[in-house]
C-alpha cells in the first residue's frame, strides 16, 4: 500500500510540473504573437500563467496519467490562438511564434539545470528531485514539439522555412494530425534513441550522467 501511494504521489508530483511547463510553453506562444501585432491570446484570456485558462481534460490529464504509468510522461495544453493576418512580419512571424514555446521549455530547463551545477548537490534533497525532474520534463517537451510533425510545432518551423509550395502537404498532413501524433508516442515510447536525445541533452545541461538517476 506504501509503494502504491508513493507511487500515485510521484505521478502527481510530474504531472504538476508538467502541467506548469505546457502553460508557460502556451503562453511564450501567445505572448510572441502578441508582440507581433495578434492581440488574439490576449482577448482570449490565454496570457495568464493560470493552468486553469489553458487545461486540456485529455491532453492535461488523461494523457498524462497514461504515459507517467507507462515511463514516458508527456502533455499538452489547449493551443493558443492566433491570426497570421495580424502579424507585423508575415514572412517570419509564424516561425517565431512555433519556436517560442520549445525556447521557454529549454530556458527553463537550462535555469535549472545550471542551479544543480552551481549547487553541486549541496541542496535540499526535495529541491535537488524537484529540479532534475523540472529539467527533464522540459527537455522532453522541447524536444518533443521540434518534431516537424502536425500539430507539433517543428511543423511550422519546417513548413516556415520551406518554399510556399510545399503548404500543400502541410494541409494534408494536418487532416490526420492526432493519427500522427499517436502514433509518433507509441514509437517513442518504445525506442532508445528518443531516451538518448534526452539523456544527452540532460547531461549537457547539469552535468549529471543519465545513468546516474535512471535516464
Amino acid at each position: 500500500m506504501g509503494i502504491a501511494l508513493k507511487q500515485i504521489m510521484e505521478i502527481i508530483f510530474w504531472i504538476v510540473i508538467l502541467i506548469m511547463s505546457v502553460v508557460i510553453h502556451e503562453v511564450s506562444h501567445g505572448y510572441v504573437a502578441y508582440l507581433q501585432g495578434d492581440p488574439t491570446a490576449y482577448y482570449a484570456g490565454r496570457l495568464t500563467l493560470n493552468p486553469f485558462k489553458h487545461l486540456d481534460f485529455i491532453g492535461s490529464f488523461i494523457v498524462p496519467v497514461v504515459t507517467s504509468f507507462a515511463g514516458f510522461p508527456f502533455g499538452w495544453a489547449k493551443p493558443v490562438p492566433f491570426n497570421p493576418y495580424n502579424l507585423k512580419n508575415q514572412r517570419w512571424g509564424e516561425f517565431l511564434i512555433a519556436i517560442a514555446g520549445p525556447l521557454s521549455n529549454i530556458t527553463i530547463a537550462i535555469i535549472f539545470g545550471l542551479i544543480l551545477r552551481i549547487a553541486n548537490f549541496n541542496v535540499p534533497q526535495a529541491f535537488f528531485e524537484l529540479s532534475l525532474v523540472v529539467v527533464i520534463v522540459n527537455i522532453v517537451l522541447a524536444v518533443f514539439n521540434l518534431i516537424p510533425i502536425p500539430p507539433l510545432d517543428g511543423s511550422k518551423i519546417l513548413f516556415n522555412i520551406l518554399p510556399s509550395r510545399f503548404l500543400e502537404y502541410r494541409v494534408i498532413l494536418e487532416q490526420y494530425s492526432v493519427i500522427l501524433l499517436i502514433v509518433l508516442i507509441i514509437i517513442l515510447r518504445n525506442t532508445v534513441f528518443f531516451g538518448s536525445i534526452i539523456g544527452t541533452i540532460f547531461q549537457l545541461i547539469t552535468g549529471i550522467p543519465p545513468a546516474a538517476i535512471g535516464l
